[in-house]
């Protein structure tokens, strides 16, 4: 995914959003003004925790409720990793010493943004969830059939992996391998 050049131009600060300009030279000598949205990086976890996935019922100021996992946006200086331990602990009060990467994805070309989702194994709860005031959430564990049922539904808010889930229904060797991935 094309990143904001460096003679990029910041145009505006937002609370979650930039927005940056830059001359581009066209293919027939003109230029104009190209424009990207920047805004921190995020992560998804598919928790795991005495062999059931962690899936997740979220409320947040201004929307329905919706089924998604955890994760959340990378604060400066955190590398994607470091975000994800954070929020699985904040969101769930667990700990994982087993993490993987699962993939990345730039959802948006228009946009600076990526979206990192790991895999926790193994993980436990060491304390009661610390949510941010904006933010309601219940855990339900849930066995590898029904997590990907669930995910597999049009209201689940990660559409990434909504698709992997639906792809790899259509192919049963994939579905296989990624349920030895969770659960080895």
């Amino acid at each position: 995914m094309p990143k904001i050049p460096e003679n990029a131009k910041k145009v505006f600060t937002g609370q979650i959003f930039d927005v940056y300009h830059w001359e581009q030279e066209l293919f027939d000598g003109s230029s104009v003004t190209f424009e990207r949205l920047s805004r921190p990086d995020t992560v998804n976890i598919i928790a795991v925790e005495d062999g059931k996935i962690l899936f997740a019922q979220q409320e947040q100021p201004g929307q329905p409720p919706f089924p998604s996992i955890l994760g959340g946006r990378q604060d400066p200086g955190e590398t994607p990793l470091e975000t994800a331990k954070r929020e699985l602990l904040e969101e769930s009060g667990r700990v994982s010493d087993d993490w993987e990467l699962w993939y990345t994805y730039d959802p948006v070309s228009k946009m600076d943004w990526t979206i990192y989702t790991f895999i926790a194994r193994n993980c436990k709860k060491i304390q009661e969830p610390q949510l941010d005031a904006g933010e309601k959430i219940i855990i339900t564990p849930l066995s590898f059939e029904k997590f990907i049922d669930a995910v597999s539904q049009p209201e689940f808010r990660e559409r990434e992996v909504r698709e992997a889930a639906l792809r790899m229904k259509l192919a049963p060797e994939k579905m296989e391998a990624f349920r030895k991935k969770l659960l080895p």
